[in-house]
């Protein structure tokens, strides 16, 4: 039986976050998942990504912001974004001791933990998962290449997972970034949908078989990456 449990998570004197781990029977795996910039763990989006890997024996970490976490709109500088990745990844590391560890988040969660993982390497993890990396805002694709120029620095496996719709990464400045990183990116091509995994309904295909398919490829792209 898959269990819940709320937590907290020291990231500095003065400064803790809510967290979410969500433990399914007979996990071998762990995805430290980051929420994006407009909404916090407890989203739709993300509590489904949770418990979806949980059917597929992959537990998670949900953990808040800290401007999240106060009710704020404005996202943290990164140094305290950062730092609020590298300890939600050492408090997963040591809740689920002895699991294959993974990191990412949704859209500003996924590139606060690729930075972070590019400035000091992040202890344990063995990838990095993006759903719905935002490599440029919305109708400024020409400021791809510089969002993009750390995760060369990554030196881990990566794991793009991304829509042809997605405003926040077109196609062009996508394909450029994931090639230029050459063996260390694998992208999980969702058809049809945007930055948020949302379809039109003319595709004949629902928010859910998107769903599905986009977990069904974290699933085995985590078991085709696992260290040792």
């Amino acid at each position: 039986m898959t269990t819940q449990q709320q937590l907290s998570i020291d990231v500095r004197p003065g400064t803790a976050v809510s967290a979410l781990a969500m433990s399914p029977p007979s996990a071998e795996a762990c995805l430290v998942l980051a929420h994006g910039a407009g909404a916090g763990m407890a989203h739709p989006f993300m509590r489904a990504v949770a418990e979806g890997l949980a059917e597929r024996r992959i537990a998670t970490l949900r953990y808040q912001f800290p401007y999240m976490e106060q009710g704020s709109k404005r996202p943290d500088a990164p140094a305290l974004a950062h730092a609020t990745v590298r300890a939600a990844v050492a408090c997963a590391s040591a809740r689920f001791a002895g699991m294959h560890l993974f990191a990412g988040g949704k859209s500003f969660g996924g590139r606060m933990t690729s930075q972070a993982q590019a400035l000091e390497p992040l202890a344990g993890v063995e990838g990095l998962v993006f759903l719905g990396f935002p490599l440029h805002p919305p109708g400024s694709p020409a400021k791809a290449t510089e969002r993009a120029a750390h995760l060369s620095e990554v030196e881990l496996p990566m794991l793009f997972a991304h829509g042809p719709r997605d405003a926040l990464a077109e196609s062009a400045p996508f394909d450029n970034a994931v090639q230029a990183l050459g063996p260390f990116a694998t992208v999980l091509e969702i058809e049809g949908a945007d930055h948020s995994f949302h379809l039109l309904r003319r595709t004949g295909r629902t928010d859910e078989e998107a769903l599905d398919e986009l977990l069904d490829g974290i699933a085995v792209w985590m078991q085709a990456w696992r260290i040792g």
